[in-house]
């Protein structure tokens, strides 16, 4: 099997072969070029058509995020970002996964080997989940195909005035009665005139001609076609912060359902999805687990904040859960729920061992919900590598919690902890992404 094609891209000559040689230790893996910007990397990407690309996030000329844009615009591919561990590369980051990027590392430290050890097997991590993940979409939408062509070869055709014609696989049976023709609308004058015509389909040439991105025109196009996005995006959330301040002082402090929600790779893509759709006035706290290293979940938090009706936050020890607020459990930290000495519910940070590889671990998270059997709780898996949360929501299953959800495979960047919940036979609710929070809205009963 031929090696994955991999474009390597960054500003810094040494970092490129940093990565381009932590990349080809697997031999798995080929860097077929680096670009030193990210204008450079747009053409090279649409051009070489690379099997996935390494992305740094800052640089000069355009940066990695505006590129990143470009190319799933242009050449949609799995692209891993590399990011500092300073503010602005963080916040560049969490905007990256919420456009596409499939998940990111941090940059090693250059001063300590063990670092970019580490940092390097990582990153052959990532790679080899991307290209799994890409082969299991593949399959997943071939797999669709065939399904979707089998119902349109079975669905029985009647043509006008004759019999009808069955599949082959009915070839052999007896002829039906004639099935009656669709009833046909007739349009008026009006609707005649006015109905525009469908343009004929373009014949798509053979050979693409060479696509040169200019570092102006680039700029230009990644404006023009976000800046009114942003400008809508910038006005709803306007509204919803009214609304949500509007609500604030009509929040209960008590309330009698949680929600609990564990992602990894594409997390926060789909938390940005769910927590834009939940309302202000949810009469239940949501407490999240998402995997990331420490700082991140910080800037993550503060991004879904300004996108969610709820109240984000990332969570910090001993904090009173409100119903109408979301709590992110910090890089570096487990989080459990418990109860303090006059009952209340609280945030309890640790500091102990990683668990299945984690910290946080959504394992954690979901077995701290066990006791709390006087609460109506409801659990959520979506996207991520690996199995964690899985065992735990087996457990709060067979213990009779409200409601389990796992997103379902058609949305997920990859299907790893979803899929091990449903294979424990521990799901209630198998929903694509679109649909979670309608489904959790219904379960904690809003609007009853």
């Amino acid at each position: 099997m031929a090696p994955y094609k991999v474009l390597v891209v960054d500003d810094s000559a040494f970092m490129r072969k940093i990565f381009s040689d932590l990349i080809e230790k697997d031999p798995a893996f080929q860097v077929v070029d680096t670009a030193v910007n990210g204008r450079e990397a747009v053409e090279k990407a649409v051009g070489l058509k690379p099997d996935i690309v390494t992305m740094d996030v800052e640089m000069p000329e355009m940066n990695g995020l505006e590129a990143l844009k470009l190319i799933m615009a242009k050449q949609p591919m799995p692209v891993i970002m590399l990011s500092g561990i300073n503010e602005e590369g963080m916040k560049e980051t969490i905007k990256a996964l919420e456009s596409g990027a499939f998940d990111f590392i941090r940059k090693p430290s250059l001063t300590y080997s063990q670092d970019i050890g580490q940092v390097g097997d990582a990153l052959l991590v990532q790679l080899k989940a991307a290209m799994a993940a890409k082969e299991r979409r593949a399959a997943f939408e071939a797999e669709e195909g065939k399904r979707r062509l089998q119902k349109e070869t079975l669905r029985p055709y009647t043509p006008p005035g004759g019999a009808v014609v069955e599949s082959k696989k009915a070839a052999s049976e007896p002829l039906k009665r004639p099935l009656p023709p669709p009833a046909v609308k007739q349009e008026t004058p009006l609707e005649k005139t006015g109905r525009r015509m469908k343009e004929p389909k373009k014949a798509k040439p053979e050979a693409p001609p060479p696509v040169i991105v200019a570092e102006t025109a680039a700029a230009r196009e990644y404006n023009a076609a976000s800046a009114p996005l942003e400008e809508r995006r910038e006005k709803r959330n306007e509204k919803r912060h009214e609304q949500r301040n509007e609500k604030r002082s009509g929040v209960r402090h008590a309330f009698n359902d949680i929600v609990a929600i564990g992602c990894s790779t594409g997390g926060p893509r789909a938390l940005k999805e769910v927590l834009e759709h939940i309302p202000a006035d949810l009469p239940a706290p949501v407490v999240i687990v998402q995997h990331m290293p420490p700082n991140f979940t910080r800037s993550l938090a503060q991004r879904l904040n300004s996108f969610s009706p709820l109240e984000v936050m990332e969570a910090e020890d001993g904090m009173k859960l409100q119903a109408g607020s979301a709590y992110i459990a910090p890089g570096g930290k487990h989080l459990r729920i418990v109860r303090d000495a006059d009952g209340s519910l609280i945030t309890s940070l640790s500091d102990d061992k990683p668990l299945n590889g984690h910290k946080p671990s959504v394992d954690v998270l979901f077995e701290s919900l066990l006791p709390l059997d006087s609460l109506e709780r409801h659990v959520v898996l979506m996207t991520g590598m690996g199995s964690d949360g899985a065992k735990m929501m087996k457990r709060l299953y067979d213990a009779g919690v409200k409601s389990t959800f796992a997103e379902s495979e058609e949305t997920c960047v990859v299907y790893g902890m979803p899929r091990s919940a449903f294979e424990l036979d521990c799901v209630s609710h198998v929903l694509p992404l679109q649909d979670i929070a309608a489904g959790v809205v219904r379960a904690v009963g809003h609007g009853k």
